[in-house]
């Protein structure tokens, strides 16, 4: 046996050990994740009163933030932020960050904050990466590869999506390169991460059902376009309005949390109150299920954009998928009036360009899709993935996303920024 074939193989072990702890640790920490949001959700929904607190909840994550979450310049109210700019060797993730993001995640549920969960899982598996970074005392570059393995095993737990989870952990950080150098700790650590969440502690995921798929014809393929243009631009209207009420509650509290999150609680039971219904509060499945088979309320998406762009961009926290698979799915419900497509197709459409747009990952969104829905349609989700990642442009749920290599030379983008960048000169211009 060579030397080359020695070290090839102990790499290769190497990855699958590591991958098998971040995946068997996160695997379980999603169970516990998805089951008590579970109940937590229910439990508002049986009791619309505890809405009112959400204010006080607001003040308790702000303070929990502003006191444990910060450690020499690392800030874990950055959120999955703090993650990618863990693999850019720009920041340090903290090992408080999960246990901080899981205990705000259940507030923001109970009380009825319009979250999701993917957030809280890719931040406790870069927890947890650290975590296992530190006991093992890994090299710097294994450090970065271990934070990406934790983020696979986080969204291929949170979603049941274990080869989604493995490409989503290489493709999330940064905007026009792939690092298949870590593909197998990613793909080990997304697999056991799914197989323990589901097989082991017996959590079942959400199932969307699309019923009908159109025939493929060049009118189909041009609908599928235009939607996804569509789709592109209010993942755009989200990011830009999340990231907009952020900067201007950031800016007039001086990043006071607990004032931000106060006033962010406030307007969202503002909003129930008019609206008179709990249907944009919480993680909005019982809506989301109902796009794929029935009309749901032609308006639905923008509630929900509303509602979720004020509780995360005021300082809650949970995730940004679930939301945004809820605004697709109803705006794909809706345009079924005027598209003539299949409805449940639409949503399904819907629901993942616009997650692809926010995400800018072309790929994981792809095999989401093929994941989710058995590989229904699946030459119709590859256009639409790729037409709403080019035609969202550089903007996104994530600022610290680096961009390598812009999506078109249209954009006249320089190589090496990051889309906050991006955003700032921008800003500057005007």
């Amino acid at each position: 046996m060579n030397i080359a074939y020695r070290t090839l193989m102990a790499t290769l072990i190497k990855w699958i050990f590591f991958g098998t702890i971040i995946g068997i640790i996160i695997g379980s920490t999603t169970a516990l994740l998805l089951t008590t949001n579970d109940m937590l959700g229910e439990t508002r929904e049986n009791n619309s009163w505890l809405i009112f607190f959400l204010p006080l909840g607001g003040i308790v994550i702000g303070f929990m933030y502003m006191n444990f979450g910060k450690s020499f310049g690392n800030d874990s109210a950055k959120g999955n932020n703090l993650v990618i700019e863990g693999v850019h060797g720009k920041a340090k993730v903290l090992k408080r960050m999960g246990p901080l993001v899981y205990i705000g995640t259940f507030i923001t549920v109970l009380l009825g904050g319009s979250t999701g969960r993917e957030g809280a899982a890719i931040q406790m598996g870069g927890s947890v990466s650290q975590a296992v970074n530190q006991f093992f005392k890994v090299s710097i570059l294994d450090k970065k590869i271990l934070i990406m393995s934790g983020i696979s095993a986080g969204f291929g737990a949170a979603f049941g999506t274990p080869i989604t989870g493995a490409v989503f952990g290489m493709e999330m950080v940064a905007l026009g390169k792939m690092k298949y150098k870590v593909l197998v700790p990613c793909l080990v650590a997304s697999f056991v991460g799914h197989y323990v969440t589901e097989k082991g502690w017996g959590v079942e995921h959400e199932t969307f059902i699309i019923k009908t798929v159109p025939e493929s014809s060049f009118a189909t393929y041009g609908k599928v376009i235009v939607v996804a243009i569509i789709f592109s631009l209010l993942s755009v209207l989200y990011s830009q309005l999340r990231h907009g009420i952020q900067r201007i509650s950031e800016k007039y509290t001086k990043k006071n949390h607990m004032v931000r999150a106060f006033v962010g609680g406030v307007l969202i039971v503002i909003l129930f109150l008019i609206i008179g219904s709990q249907d944009y509060n919480g993680r909005g499945l019982d809506m989301l299920e109902q796009s794929f088979k029935e009309d749901v309320p032609p308006f639905a998406f923008i509630a929900k954009l509303i509602f979720t762009a004020i509780t995360m961009g005021t300082g809650f926290v949970g995730g940004e998928a679930i939301p945004l698979f809820f605004m697709g799915a109803t705006l794909g419900n809706t345009l079924s009036e005027f598209i003539h497509l299949p409805l449940s197709f639409l949503a399904g459409l819907g629901m993942i360009a616009t997650f692809c747009g926010g995400a800018n990952t072309p790929i994981a969104a792809f095999l989401l899709a093929v994941e989710m829905f058995d590989g229904k349609g699946i030459e119709f989700f590859f256009v639409a993935c790729l037409v709403s990642y080019i035609f969202s442009g550089h903007h996104g749920l994530w600022p610290s996303q680096k961009i390598f290599e812009p999506k078109s030379r249209l954009y006249n983008i320089e190589d090496g920024l990051s889309i906050e960048d991006v955003e700032k000169k921008k800003r500057h211009k005007k």
